[in-house]
């Protein structure tokens, strides 16, 4: 007798095209063989210098609307690791691969398009959804991190110092059992709503969206997208 799947199960599985499509990015790709160049990864992390900015005022933003103590815990936690954790080992692999020579292309000028794409819609579900869908929208970035950085440890095919240790930090037990929580927290959350079919498949819906605005962020990374005002040559 087959179990049902899951909310968090659902919403992988109608995304798995999208995601599939992110393992295979040209960025990644190139981060596991070592031959992705430097410029673009510091571009990569500039800007998630600043996506990550806005990703935890979405937290704040979850965390007001909690309803009680077990959903404001969800939220206030994901918001430490990001503050406390995520951004300073990005500044600090920022500051390792400008120090190498990393040419500047605009990435700290602003947020490129795919960016302002990305965390608007981010800030939209936080304004208009509650912690559901607010956790929905937020999923996609911390799980594909923690899948992508797991499959590329298993390749092991990286000799790249700095790559290797940011596949490293997402492969490290505190990030893998973070996004465990993330999806406990959401399953619980859809349960105990009684979610329908029209409101599962609306998370499914955004779940979605944010994992195509996260290849997008992807790809801008990879081309150097920016504003034309704001591109260095």
């Amino acid at each position: 007798m087959s179990t049902a799947r899951s909310v968090s199960e659902e919403m992988r599985a109608a995304s798995a095209g999208i995601w599939d499509g992110l393992h295979a990015h040209p960025f990644l790709r190139e981060l596991a063989d070592g031959s992705l160049p430097l410029e673009k990864f510091r571009f990569f992390l500039e800007q998630d210098n600043l996506y990550l900015v806005e990703y935890a005022r979405c937290l704040a933003m979850g965390a007001a609307k909690s309803r009680d103590d077990t959903e404001l815990r969800y939220f206030t936690v994901d918001l430490n690791q990001v503050l406390d954790t995520e951004l300073p080992s990005n500044r600090a692999l920022l500051a390792r691969v400008t120090e190498m020579g990393a040419a500047d292309r605009g990435g700290a000028l602003g947020m490129a398009p795919a960016n302002v794409a990305y965390t608007s819609y981010m800030h939209s579900l936080a304004l208009r959804g509650g912690p559901l869908e607010i956790m929905a929208a937020l999923l996609p970035c911390a799980w594909s991190y923690v899948e992508i950085a797991e499959r590329l440890a298993a390749e092991r095919t990286s000799t790249h110092e700095v790559y290797a240790d940011w596949i490293a930090y997402f492969t490290l037990p505190a990030a893998v059992e973070a996004v465990a929580c993330m999806r406990r927290d959401v399953d619980r959350l859809a349960d105990e709503g009684g979610r329908g079919v029209g409101a599962r498949e609306e998370l499914v819906e955004i779940f979605a969206t944010s994992s195509r605005l996260e290849r997008g962020f992807w790809e801008m990374a990879y081309t150097l997208e920016q504003w034309p005002d704001l591109r260095s040559n």
